[in-house]
């Protein structure tokens, strides 16, 4: 058996896994393992396992993810994302769909704190949902809109996604923050383009709230401080050299809990809840690193992806076709596939092919995030559908499913844009120090 032949028939066995609910991280290990034995020996795959284990969890640059994780744990339990919340409502809530809109501009604030598009969700359909059912807002318009904003999370720094894909390509984590920022705001915008239209053609959608005062709107600039101050120092560190994104990541972290304790609005037994969430989450993402980088190792030796390169570039097709190909294979593959997962699969496979067809390696992070932005709200596996069904167990699933299709047209017209004027995404990192 050839070693091509071979490597096809670990990403088939690696795709039966995942569909058996064997955790990722622990199914890519086990085939990495396995096939590196199969085509070497199980000596050298044994001492290639522990070398792999240790070189992740020793890894400086990964301590990045629990930082920002517990960042936005702590964010959470100290209130910020109810206070921009509640400040995005006195500037919005009084407009035809306003509290829609508000959820859409406080996801974008949490997010810029948080890093996590489940955590993003789950956040604020626990703070929005109740207030726009109290309203009389249809729950599919509601769920649909958290459900999408939510996806922010992985798109506006700091991103976990961002973060794996810098290290799986070793490229730049501090330039590819700064290359989601003007695409994130781009995204928010045409977010609240799609519920204007929405309601404008269908105004029972969305009944307006009540008018607030230029003092109140004044007022209001206080809640959303926080959140500025703290993306201002960690993006403005990184952007200016002043910190590496590891120093940034400490950095927000500790000024997160310092607003914490001096609003005293930090319970200890929400601190010990923040710790507990942080460590979860980030020994699951570090799971998934490390059987990211057996699994590579394994097709590595394979040479599939290398193969796969050389032919999709000798093909008679324009680079933007093989690039449209390779999103396309993303959305049917987020369809039915975690996230994080299917960069870890597909990266070692496609990033030798855009590198070959000459696309900025910044650029493509950028596109891959936005298409991954997709799956998560798609059918059938979106998961921030899932993670808001379970906030609102009284909205029927199809119903959240059929309110995130018209924010699917959002994500298509942005992601259109960003491969016909590659600059939206490489503008700021092009003024990085």
């Amino acid at each position: 058996m050839n070693l091509l032949t071979i490597g096809i028939i670990g990403i088939i066995a690696l795709v039966f896994l995942l569909y058996s609910k064997m955790p990722v991280g622990f199914a890519m290990a086990f085939l990495g393992f396995i096939g590196f034995g199969y085509v070497v020996n199980f000596d050298a795959a044994s001492s290639l396992l522990a070398r792999d284990v240790w070189d992740v969890f020793s890894s400086y640059n990964l301590t990045v993810i629990p930082l920002f994780v517990f960042m936005g744990q702590i964010a959470f339990h100290a209130g910020i994302s109810r206070r921009l919340y509640d400040s995005a409502y006195v500037l919005l809530g009084h407009r035809r769909g306003g509290l829609a809109m508000t959820t859409v501009g406080a996801c974008a604030g949490f997010s810029a704190i948080c890093g996590s598009t489940n955590a993003t969700a789950a956040t604020m359909a626990t703070v929005a949902l109740p207030e726009m059912k109290r309203y009389g807002y249809d729950m599919g318009l509601a769920t649909g809109t958290v459900a999408a904003a939510g996806s922010l999370g992985i798109l506006i720094p700091p991103s976990v996604i961002f973060i794996v894909y810098g290290i799986l390509t070793e490229q730049s984590i501090g330039k590819l923050f700064a290359a989601g920022i003007v695409p994130g705001i781009l995204l928010c915008f045409l977010f609240l383009m799609t519920i204007h239209l929405r309601v404008r053609k269908n105004p029972s959608l969305a009944p307006p709230g009540p008018k607030t005062g230029f003092r109140e709107k004044f007022r209001s600039f206080a809640g959303i401080l926080e959140a500025l101050v703290l993306f201002l120092l960690v993006m403005g560190g990184i952007f200016f050299g002043f910190f590496t994104p590891t120093e940034a990541a400490a950095v927000g972290a500790f000024m997160t809990l310092l607003i914490a304790i001096i609003r005293r609005q930090l319970h200890w037994i929400d601190f010990i809840q923040s710790l507990a969430d942080t460590t979860k989450i980030s020994c699951m993402i570090m799971v998934i690193v490390t059987g990211a980088v057996i699994f590579g190792h394994f097709m590595a030796i394979t040479r599939l992806p290398y193969t796969l390169a050389s032919y999709v570039g000798s093909l008679p097709f324009g680079p933007h076709a093989v690039i449209g190909l390779i999103i396309l294979v993303y959305l049917v593959g987020g369809c039915f596939m975690d996230a994080l997962a299917m960069i870890m699969l597909t990266i070692p496979i496609f990033f030798p092919v855009v590198q070959t067809l000459g696309f900025d390696p910044i650029w493509f992070g950028v596109v891959i995030v936005l298409v991954t932005e997709m799956g998560v709200i798609t059918p059938p596996v979106g998961v921030n559908v899932y993670v808001v069904y379970g906030v609102a167990r009284d909205v029927p699933l199809e119903t959240i499913f059929k309110g995130v299709y018209p924010m699917l047209l959002a994500l298509l017209v942005c992601n259109l844009l960003l491969i016909l004027f590659p600059q939206i995404a490489l503008w700021l990192p092009s003024l990085m120090h």
